[in-house]
């Protein structure tokens, strides 16, 4: 082991296993592990309050891991993410700077300006891969274009050779030490959750538990007990039917690589086994990954779509930018039962099912003909496991700018839908139990 110094930038990579930047710093020598909180940089993608909510009581699970292991989270709120990071290399006369590849717009821009200004002043700067099982630069057609429909590109990944590497957490990190100053502030002094918020919050520990090693749960509950039968109730909007581990994955707060192999381990077992059924739901499940990945690969090879569609179909399109409709459907009184029991549960509890967010944003887009970024920040606002680059290709999917989306004439009747999955009833009083309490606290604020 060399006696470098280190800083360890994270972001949304809260976790200690299979964490690539950490695991090499923790090997060249002594970290300092930093989370520098920038709303400013952020602009209008800043975390809605349930994405806060989840990233406080992440970083205090990864402020306990980090302890346990001798050294310190340091946590930093500043107006410039490149000022906060000098301040600490000047603190402890560190050389080297990694941290793990993030892909959306806003990302890719900033990361990129750090890069430059810190080699500007002699750091030498490492990032990884800690998010993706392939980076967006590796993978593209004969001709090196980059896929433009999600079928071409994940028959592409699925073919390529992969081997299941994963990096196990250090067993001891070595705490740089700091010679001079740096404005350090608690997790409360983050400001990532206020006093009008917390009676809200509270009802999102009953149903959630955020932190890295919670995750670890999470996917072995899944893999164990669920993943057989995901081909059968992927699409039953009640129950534990999908896998529940987005937000974790947003967070970083698990590995995609570790998730991917759990499930392919499984799907060989079931392989041998010829169980077609365990075989088709790792298949699906792995889809769903592959989509994630998509995203982000779709951001950054188009690093415009979170401001216009990826097709120019839709450049003179008319939407209809009312703005009543769209309070009416942010707050869930458009007339339709099931939009506004998903719209209603969505603003009570941050989540929705994936099948209820595909019915809610068509309403929005082929109903109402709102425009598809509306929708888009008010999922960014509102998700639990608001993922910038999921949201953008999910929305321009529904209003069909991508190759392989939707058309915007294909339209699924809410009322219809609502008939043939025979829970118009059923869905309202499903989760009425869980977001009625909570209205009833946000009702005279929200409607204000």
């Amino acid at each position: 082991m060399s006696s470098s110094k280190t800083i360890v930038w994270l972001r949304r990579d809260l976790r200690i296993d299979d964490n690539p930047a950490l695991a090499a710093a923790a090997r060249d020598g002594s970290v300092f592990p930093v989370y520098i909180w920038c709303p400013k940089e952020q602009g209008k993608f800043c975390p809605g309050r349930v994405s806060r909510w989840w990233l406080k009581q992440s970083l205090a699970h990864l402020e306990q891991s980090l302890k346990s292991l001798g050294a310190e989270l340091v946590l930093i709120k500043t107006q410039s993410t490149l000022s906060a990071l000098l301040d600490c290399i000047n603190a402890t006369g560190a050389t080297k700077v990694v941290f793990n590849h993030l892909y959306d717009p806003v990302s890719l821009v900033r990361d990129h300006s750090v890069k430059e200004k810190l080699a500007e002043v002699g750091i030498s700067v490492q990032s990884y891969n800690g998010d993706l099982l392939f980076e967006p630069w590796e993978i593209y057609d004969e001709k090196g274009q980059a896929f433009t429909t999600f079928d071409a590109y994940w028959d592409k990944c699925m073919n390529m050779q992969t081997e299941p590497i994963s990096l196990l957490p250090p067993r001891r990190l070595v705490p740089a030490s700091v010679t001079g100053t740096v404005e350090r502030c608690s997790i409360e002094g983050l400001g990532l959750e206020n006093e009008s918020e917390k009676s809200s919050n509270a009802l999102l520990g009953r149903g959630w538990s955020p932190g890295w090693s919670n995750a670890d749960k999470a996917l072995t509950e899944f893999v164990e007990h669920n993943l057989f039968d995901y081909s059968k109730i992927r699409l039953k909007v009640g129950d534990n039917s999908t896998s529940l581990l987005s937000p974790y994955l947003q967070f970083g707060e698990l590995s995609v690589r570790k998730v991917f192999w759990c499930a392919r381990m499984k799907q060989i077992l079931w392989r041998r086994e010829q169980n077609s059924q365990g075989e088709e739901s790792v298949t699906l499940f792995l889809k769903a990954i592959g989509l994630r990945e998509y995203s982000r690969y779709l951001c950054f090879n188009f690093p415009f779509t979170h401001e216009r569609s990826l097709l120019s179909n839709l450049k003179y399109f008319p939407w209809h930018a009312d703005e009543n409709h769209f309070k009416a459907w942010r707050q869930g009184r458009t007339g339709y039962p099931l939009v506004d029991a998903g719209m209603r549960e969505l603003w009570a509890t941050g989540w929705i099912h994936n099948r209820i967010r595909v019915i809610v944003s068509s309403f929005a887009v082929k109903f109402l003909l709102l425009p598809w970024k509306w929708g888009m920040k008010y999922f960014w606002d509102t998700l639990l496991d608001a993922d910038l680059e999921c949201d953008i290709i999910g929305w321009q999917y529904i209003s069909g700018s991508l190759p392989d989306g939707h058309e915007l004439e294909r339209l699924d009747s809410p009322q219809v839908v609502g008939w043939y999955f025979g829970l118009l009833m059923w869905y309202c009083e499903w989760n009425t139990s869980f977001f009625l309490h909570s209205l009833k606290v946000q009702t005279q604020l929200y409607y204000e």
